[in-house]
Parts: structure tokens; sequence; C-alpha cells
């Protein structure tokens, strides 16, 4: 799955903690998510949106294969 949360970060110049403390999971997870690594659960995508003011589908994206 792929995601714009980097590009979305960088717009409102917030770091990963700083996202991370507002969806309440670790800067970790946000790391592993930003990078496709971990695709995140709906409550976790939906904060994360709601967070850049999005829908979910602004910020993911599903590739062939998932």
């Amino acid at each position: 799955m792929k995601n714009t949360i980097r590009v979305e970060r960088a717009i409102l110049k917030m770091t990963q903690a700083e996202l991370a403390n507002q969806v309440h999971v670790s800067r970790q997870a946000i790391n592993t998510v930003e990078r496709g690594k971990y695709v995140p659960s709906a409550v976790l995508a939906i904060k994360i949106a709601q967070v850049f003011g999005k829908k979910v589908e602004d910020i993911f994206t599903i590739e062939e294969g998932d």
C-alpha cells in the first residue's frame, strides 16, 4: 500500500514524532507505515487522514498485489 504521509508531513512541517503523538502511536509505527512496511488499521488510517484534513483514499492507495 502506497501513501503520501511523508509529503503531507512536509507540507505541514511536521515530524514523524509529532504525527505519532497526535494519533497516539509510536514514532516507529509512523515510520513503518510511511515506508510501506506496515499496513495501518482502518482506525489509524482515518486518524492520520484527519490530521492532514484529507480523505483516507487521498493518503493511502492500494497497489497491485495488495
